[in-house]
């Protein structure tokens, strides 16, 4: 993780985010991205102006959310009355089953049934076991599933038939990016949503005909500025929404409650995952997540 930091005579703003390796980035190359920044920001540069100076990715991510917290922090108001949004409230996060044999993923699952909202982690052989273990394990539980590319052409309606049969109410990037023209021709039994395939505001028209709903995370997206703005280019295309996150602290979760307010499936377990989290953390209660204190970010 990398946190950005914005300060000036009267408060600090921070961001933070992870760096994506799938797409190059490691966090020294983040570092460096951040840290080149730094005259442009002295000299000025302000939010609406990072936009255009700076790619999507997880730097700019970083900064951006500094620049919303900054601005909270200067004006004394919270991020969802600068941006215009309603006041936010709790919402049900996804709890994340992680890719085992299908007896550990059952244990698990029992470990956390309670709970009403289970991503399960597939993307291998033996994924229709997977899902019946977790179901069996979990029956009170909705179920949605992330397949990281982990599907081909040759399995594809197998695993739509065992995600049906385990009654899945949504199924995450299931083929490769470069392969997903499959979907479009396909007929989906279970609503579809893109996640490695989704980046920023530009990669939105691209997903049309193939996908059922995008998974917005501000790490790919660049921030909370870009991600306000893909949450409303896809509600006008129809896409559905979910709300995503790496394995990161609260800091990182604050800003994406912002873009789950209107999400129809989110999953910000980011925290849960770690050993610690930060001071003035998400309060979690059951399946709940609610929105930070200022102490925290925006």
């Amino acid at each position: 993780m990398v946190v950005a930091e914005l300060r000036d005579e009267a408060a600090r703003g921070r961001g933070e985010c992870v760096p994506y390796a799938r797409y190059g980035e490691s966090v020294a190359g983040v570092v460096a991205a951040i840290e080149a920044m730094r005259p442009a920001l002295a000299a000025g540069l302000d939010r609406h102006a990072l936009q255009s100076a700076m790619g999507p990715g997880a730097a700019r991510n970083a900064i951006d959310c500094a620049f919303w917290d900054l601005a909270a922090k200067r004006e004394g108001k919270p991020v969802h009355s600068l941006a215009g949004l309603p006041v936010p409230h709790p919402v049900t996060t996804a709890f994340t089953i992680s890719l085992a044999a299908p007896a550990d993923m059952a244990k698990a699952a029992a470990k956390a049934m309670a709970r009403p909202l289970l991503k399960v982690k597939l993307g291998a052989e033996g994924d229709a076991d997977r899902i019946a273990a977790v179901r069996r394990a979990a029956p009170r539980a909705t179920l949605i599933v992330d397949a990281n590319e982990g599907w081909d052409e040759r399995n594809l309606e197998a695993n739509f038939k065992a995600c049906v049969a385990a009654d899945v109410m949504l199924i995450e990037q299931p083929l490769p990016e470069n392969r997903d023209h499959v979907l479009a021709g396909l007929k989906r039994p279970i609503p579809v949503c893109a996640d490695e395939s989704a980046h920023d505001l530009t990669s939105l028209p691209g997903l049309a005909g193939k996908y059922d709903a995008v998974n917005i995370k501000l790490d790919k997206a660049g921030g909370l500025t870009e991600a306000l703005a893909m949450l409303v280019a896809a509600e006008r295309m129809g896409l559905a929404v979910m709300a995503g996150c790496m394995v990161a602290t609260s800091l990182a979760m604050a800003p994406a409650l912002l873009v789950a307010q209107r999400a129809r499936f989110v999953d910000l377990d980011g925290p849960l995952l770690l050993g610690k989290d930060r001071p003035h953390g998400l309060r979690y209660d059951g399946g709940l997540v609610s929105p930070p204190e200022p102490a925290l970010w925006g």
